[in-house]
């Protein structure tokens, strides 16, 4: 935990004058810049492309592009930070902590919820952001900016419900006190997926219990981070208490280790594969820093006999082809049971082809956009091809669309057995692999037999089997008879090596908080 009594004073160093005056061309000042002009109808007024640290936008000695993944265009140049700037941010979020603990929780719930109302009041302008950046259609980039919101709504509210007990000891001259205390300065890695959620949801609840954060958005979606840090900037959350360092892929590495071994940092917080968050663990590990992380899922979809098999299939559609299959929580394995296989996997071929379109995210009438870059196609790709040549029958799709190098179309595929890579490796993209089970046994043998566990789904109307599943599945997350579970009311997480830590609802703020023991003794 980094209190404050590491240095000196509360006074961390400044931040060098090197880094304010250190830009993206010769001579460029340090003043707040926004990107000139919108592409693709984006707002100015929240296209930002420096860093965000200390209260105040700072460039860096070199920028890095970010794309449109449906066109390809350059939508603007961003800050590519790297270790200085990093080690700068830190500083400036630890002199922001030592104050910003001593803020009142009224205070601090005040100031969040006035970030809420912002983000609700520029709602449209941050989905279009989203949508640009990610690819994701624009009618689930606005409800990604409503469920974002609802974070800074909800730890709001919890910033007042941060408790502590006494206990009462066999001596009666002694009290014992249990207070909790923010962690200090807290990490927060973010992917591309949920560009404003995950930030959020981790944020909301850091702000919340008292702590002040670094983000590090990822390098497809700096955009969405930079237009949250000017709007807390108009909600007046105090300089340093939100700071957002960008970077390239190239620097991805040497900022997050950074991040992780920095001595003023006290929690690392992670949203992404389960291969960079054991890297960042081992690196945490020589501090002993506090992590939670929400890492990669592989979610089984299983449909007994005794289903509604419509109902089976809507939730199918919503948990698989959300953000054309790219969430940590879809459905990446179907294990259907033999009395119903042919009829599940017929009427799921049908809602594919009919309610599904492939297109820009802007276009009104586009279900599925485009993946995020052509190295995620060739994953899919890769797992179909696998399928098929070991067996597999494509039911519907199975190969890349016409409209462009990082479109995919959305497939289906039947005769699936274990040994395919699509059965025990996580797609991330829209694929629909059917495995036909016998046993109610033998499914959950099937779903448990991965080494991740974050979300899991299965349909049935027998309440015993309901029960008895529910508790047996090895995941963090359970959907009966629902194929969209998330909920800012909700704990979010998993098990196994799908991460460590809840996010959300009531028990995601206890991950920014330490417990402390005063023993009150003389009375």
């Amino acid at each position: 935990m980094a209190t404050c009594l590491r240095l000196r004073s509360c006074r961390a160093p400044r931040l060098p004058p090197a880094l304010a005056g250190r830009g993206l061309r010769p001579g460029c000042p340090a003043q707040p810049r926004r990107s000139a002009g919108g592409p693709a109808g984006l707002s100015a007024a929240l296209l930002r492309s420096e860093s965000f640290v200390g209260g105040r936008w700072l460039p860096a000695a070199a920028a890095f592009p970010v794309h449109d993944p449906a066109s390809g265009a350059q939508l603007g140049l961003v800050a590519d930070c790297g270790v200085p700037e990093t080690r700068a941010a830190v500083r400036a979020a630890y002199e922001a902590f030592c104050s910003w603990r001593g803020v009142s929780a009224k205070e601090r719930s005040s100031l969040l919820r006035k970030w809420y109302d912002l983000m609700m009041q520029n709602k449209d302008d941050l989905a279009k952001i989203i949508t640009a950046e990610s690819g994701k259609p624009l009618k689930e980039a606005q409800g990604e900016v409503a469920y974002s919101a609802l974070f800074l709504e909800w730890f709001s509210e919890e910033a007042r419900r941060v408790y502590g007990d006494v206990i009462y000891t066999p001596a009666k001259e002694k009290r014992a006190l249990v207070l909790k205390q923010p962690l200090g300065v807290a990490a927060v890695i973010t992917p591309w997926n949920f560009p404003s959620a995950m930030i959020t949801r981790k944020v909301g609840a850091a702000l919340a219990a008292g702590c002040t954060v670094v983000v590090k958005p990822a390098e497809h979606t700096p955009f969405s981070a930079l237009a949250l840090a000017e709007l807390a900037d108009q909600a007046a959350i105090p300089p340093g208490v939100y700071n957002v360092i960008p970077c390239s892929r190239a620097k991805a590495k040497e900022v997050g280790e950074a991040l992780c071994t920095d001595p003023l940092v006290s929690k690392i917080s992670f949203t992404g594969s389960t291969a960079t968050g054991k890297i960042l663990l081992h690196h945490a590990a020589g501090s002993v820093k506090r992590v939670s992380m929400e890492l990669g899922g592989h979610a089984p979809f299983i449909v007994f006999d005794s289903a509604n098999v419509d109902q089976a299939v809507a939730g199918a559609m919503a948990s698989k082809f959300r953000n054309s299959g790219q969430t940590c929580v879809c459905s990446n394995r179907f294990l259907v049971q033999r009395g119903i296989h042919d009829s599940f996997v017929k009427k799921f071929a049908e809602a594919i082809k009919t309610n599904l379109r492939v297109g820009n995210g802007f276009e009104e009438r586009t279900t599925q956009g485009p993946l995020i870059d052509e190295k995620a196609v060739e994953k899919v790709e890769k797992h179909v091809n696998d399928a098929v040549s070991k067996g597999a029958t494509v039911v519907t799709g199975g190969k890349r669309h016409q409209l462009g190098k990082n479109f995919f179309e959305p497939t289906l595929l039947s005769n699936v057995t274990r040994d395919m890579l699509c059965s025990h490796e996580e797609t991330f993209g829209p694929l629909a692999p059917v495995i036909k089970f016998d046993t109610e046994e033998e499914a959950v043998a099937i779903a448990n037999a991965a080494d991740v566990g974050l979300a899991g789904y299965f349909y049935s109307q027998d309440p015993a089997q309901i029960w008895r599943v529910a508790e047996r599945l090895e995941v963090g997350m359970v959907g009966v008879n629902e194929g969209l579970i998330s909920s800012v009311e909700c704990p979010f997480g998993g098990v196994k090596q799908s991460g460590l830590g809840r996010e959300g609802s009531k028990y995601g703020i206890d991950e920014y908080l330490e417990l402390k023991y005063v023993c009150f003794g003389g009375l």
